[in-house]
């Protein structure tokens, strides 16, 4: 058996005796009703309907089928994920404690049957999913949990990890070069800056320097300027060569 500890094991009537071919990760979604009358009607063999688990919105966290059987929550999402249904109705928000008890049930199912913790882009992603995303092949309920509570998701990602121990690192913004002005490019003059201005124009993918950019501003830098400017929509009217605040911050140059 997999019951989850933290939850209170109150097993219905309605669910498939080890039916689950495996876990690919949780998904979320809202009751239309409470907490008791969802349970009520999982022991009703008439609604061919059940969930892994529920919450109230106190934060109960109910355990209504073992994740070795099959709930009948997402239609064909029934074998892979798990579910957790929220006491509620479409349009509403988790309360805290209920995405607490969501975080509890993710990081303690991660653990269990293996999955990673992330968000699912689509049907078939390990991870933290909701009922919409699997559209028709998961009963079409494209309204469920609704999208207030698919922007609470990765509230309840990010405490799933905590509850876990996994640093999650981001890697830092880069850094670009301020605009120097337009006064600063001419001919013939040098700087570490038209270097880093080249090589920024050759990775966007201009090809016109004969023996690669440097650290003189020539012709073909000018030329580079005004093929970057045709190539963006938003700049073709001021495909002119020459630098201005908007072809320098589409360009991107880092910091020399």
């Amino acid at each position: 058996m997999s019951l989850f500890s933290k939850a209170k094991w109150r097993p219905v009537k309605n669910f498939t005796n080890n039916g689950q071919d495996k876990v690919l990760g949780v998904v979320v979604h809202i009751m239309e009703g409470t907490l008791e009358g969802s349970e009520a009607w999982f022991n009703n063999p008439a609604s061919q309907a059940s969930s892994t688990f529920g919450t109230g919105k106190d934060g109960e966290l109910r355990q209504w089928v073992d994740t070795a059987d099959r709930a009948w929550a997402q239609a064909a999402g029934n074998r892979t994920y798990i579910s957790v249904e929220n006491e509620g109705h479409g349009g509403d928000v988790l309360t805290d404690k209920q995405i607490e008890a969501n975080a509890q049930v993710l990081a303690w199912a991660s653990k269990v049957h293996g999955f990673k913790l992330q968000l699912a882009q689509k049907v078939g992603d390990p991870g933290l999913a909701y009922h919409a995303l699997g559209g028709s092949a998961w009963g079409g309920h494209t309204s469920c949990p609704g999208s207030r509570i698919v922007a609470q998701l990765p509230l309840i990602l990010r405490r799933a990890q905590e509850i876990n121990k996994i640093v999650v690192t981001t890697k830092p913004a880069p850094s670009y070069a301020p605009f120097p002005g337009a006064s600063f490019f001419k001919f013939g003059k040098k700087s570490p800056i038209y270097l880093a201005v080249g090589k920024a124009l050759v990775k966007a993918g201009y090809k016109g320097y004969k023996v690669g950019p440097s650290t003189t501003w020539g012709p073909a830098d000018e030329r580079g300027v005004k093929w970057f400017q045709q190539s963006k929509a938003e700049l073709k009217g001021d495909a002119d060569g020459k630098f201005g605040p908007k072809t320098w911050s589409l360009l991107k140059v880092p910091k020399s």
